[in-house]
């Protein structure tokens, strides 16, 4: 099976670490895995952007012009790429700073995750990286929580491997909110 997902949001994010552990956590489910990181030149508050593609088969190319899965985590990347997902696909949307009240993308499921109010519940903003993956685990279907788990282990620099359990609860939580509005 191969699946494939788009992350758009600004510098600071943890966008390309979000992206840099999924691609992780596919290795760890035996698939192979094609990744393409873009940010703008600016290190905090310019684009930052990537895409993952994993397949148990060949993966391709890492260019996605019509992803199956979108996880846009700013308003600038909402406008500018939630139009591009595939028909009968799903758009993960940062709703704490994106709101999607009253948009219509026709044949695209748009999910509402407030991933600021959560990663801020848990004491750190920076965990919004940690929430959209624990909601892109549950929304598709493709990747187990135990599997985000042990890719911390190679995403993070050892350093910050204290951080392991705090990224785990947050990644829990991620989950649970996309799995509040799947129904």
């Amino acid at each position: 099976m191969r699946h494939d997902v788009f992350i758009a949001g600004y510098g600071g994010q943890g966008v390309l670490l979000a992206g840099n552990l999924l691609s992780y956590a596919a290795i760890h489910e035996g698939n192979n895995v094609s990744f393409f990181p873009a940010y703008g030149v600016e290190k905090r508050g310019g684009a930052a952007m990537c895409t993952i593609v994993f397949a148990d088969g060949d993966t391709g190319s890492p260019v996605v012009g019509s992803p199956s899965v979108a996880l846009l985590l700013n308003p600038l990347s909402f406008e500018k790429y939630a139009g591009k997902v595939k028909q009968g696909g799903v758009c993960i949307v940062n709703s704490s700073l994106v709101d999607t009240t009253g948009v219509e993308l026709p044949g695209i499921k748009i999910i509402p995750v407030p991933m600021n109010q959560i990663a801020l519940e848990m004491g750190d903003v920076r965990m919004v990286n940690m929430v959209a993956c624990g909601a892109y685990g549950e929304m598709s279907g493709a990747l187990a929580l135990s599997s985000l788990e042990a890719a911390l282990k190679k995403a993070l620099p050892e350093r910050n491997h204290r951080l392991i359990p705090a990224n785990v609860t947050a990644m829990a939580a991620g989950a649970a909110a996309a799995r509040a509005k799947k129904a």
